[in-house]
C-alpha cells in the first residue's frame, strides 16, 4: 500500500521502525498468510512496527525493540490520533471505545519504546498513542496488574533490572468467530513473544491471554455506573510454535529458539509473575 502522504507528521513519516538486527542475532516479525498479507500494511514508527490487517482494521502483529539500559519516562498524554498514511476507514477509530467498557489497549506497550535521547523517546511515546496500535480491551483486562498490564510489567522490568535488550512481538489473535461489534470484530485472545541475545543464540518465549470472561458485546454499551462483566481468566506461558499455528503467522527463528526446556509442560497456567520463565 502506498504510503506518502504529505499531510502525515513527519517524524513518524521518517521513522525507521522495528530493527530485526537490534539483538546481535536475527529476530524478525512474524510474516502473514498471502490473503492476509495481501490486505496488510507495514507502519514503521520510533522503535517499533505495526502491521495492520485492513480487513479487521486492528493490527495482526507488532514488533518493538527494547533498550532495558537507556530507558527513560515522559509524561503520558493520552491523545489517540489515526495515521495519515493510511485511510481511516480502515483504522478502528474513537467510535468502538465510546460509551462503553472497552478501553483502547495499546499493543505496543507505551513504555517499551520510550528510551534513548530525549526527543527520540518522546517521539516514540506520542507514536504508540497511533489507532492502529490500539487493540479494544475489556477494562478489567487492560489494566489489571494480574493480566495483560501485569505480565507486561514484568517483561519491561526484567529488561531494566538487567539492562536487556529485548524484542517483543504482540498480537491479538484473529479468529474468524471474534464477536462483532460497531462495524469491527473483537479479539477475544491475545499473545506475546519475547526475544533476547543469550550471547550466542536468539531465545524466546510465548504467552497467551484470554479477555473472552470479560467480554460481553450484549452489555456494550452499558449504563454508566454499572459493574463490568466479570468471570474469570487464564494467563498461559505457551510455546511460540504453539502460538504460530494459533495465528497462522510464520515466524520460524522465533520458534526454533524457544526457551522453554523440553520437560516443561507446553502450555503453563500463570499465578502470579514468579511463575514466569524468562
Amino acid at each position: 500500500m502506498h504510503l506518502d502522504d504529505p499531510t502525515a507528521d513527519s517524524a513518524v513519516t521518517e521513522a525507521a521502525g522495528f530493527d530485526p538486527a537490534f539483538l546481535g542475532v536475527p529476530a524478525d516479525i512474524p510474516r502473514l498468510g498471502d490473503v492476509q498479507a495481501a490486505a496488510s500494511v507495514e507502519l514503521a514508527y520510533e522503535h517499533f512496527t505495526v502491521v495492520l490487517d485492513t480487513t479487521r482494521r486492528l493490527a495482526a502483529v507488532t514488533a518493538v525493540n527494547i533498550d532495558g539500559a537507556h530507558l527513560t519516562k515522559v509524561p503520558r498524554g493520552d491523545r489517540w490520533v489515526f495515521d495519515q498514511r493510511i485511510p481511516e476507514e480502515l483504522q478502528a477509530g474513537p467510535e468502538v471505545y465510546a460509551d462503553n467498557d472497552l478501553d483502547r489497549g495499546h499493543l505496543v506497550r507505551r513504555n517499551d519504546p520510550v528510551w534513548g535521547e530525549p526527543e527520540v523517546a518522546a517521539r516514540a511515546n506520542d507514536a504508540t498513542f497511533h489507532f492502529t496500535n490500539a487493540a479494544p480491551q475489556a477494562s478489567d483486562f487492560n489494566q489489571g496488574h494480574e493480566l495483560w498490564v501485569g505480565l507486561e510489567d514484568h517483561v519491561l522490568e526484567h529488561a531494566r533490572a538487567h539492562q536487556l535488550k529485548l524484542s517483543v512481538f504482540t498480537g491479538p489473535v484473529l479468529a474468524a468467530d471474534d464477536p462483532p461489534y460497531r462495524g469491527i470484530r473483537i479479539p477475544l485472545r491475545f499473545w506475546k513473544v519475547a526475544a533476547w541475545s543469550t550471547g550466542e543464540a536468539l531465545a524466546t518465549t510465548g504467552f497467551l491471554v484470554d479477555q473472552s470472561p470479560l467480554v460481553d458485546v450484549d452489555l456494550l454499551p452499558r449504563e454508566l455506573g454499572a459493574p463490568p462483566p466479570l468471570g474469570p481468566f487464564r494467563t498461559f506461558q505457551v510455546r511460540v510454535a504453539d502460538i504460530a499455528e494459533l495465528t497462522g503467522l510464520t515466524m520460524p527463528d522465533l520458534v526454533a529458539a524457544e526457551n522453554l526446556p523440553r520437560g516443561v509442560p507446553a502450555s503453563r497456567e500463570l499465578t502470579s509473575a514468579d511463575d514466569i520463565l524468562l
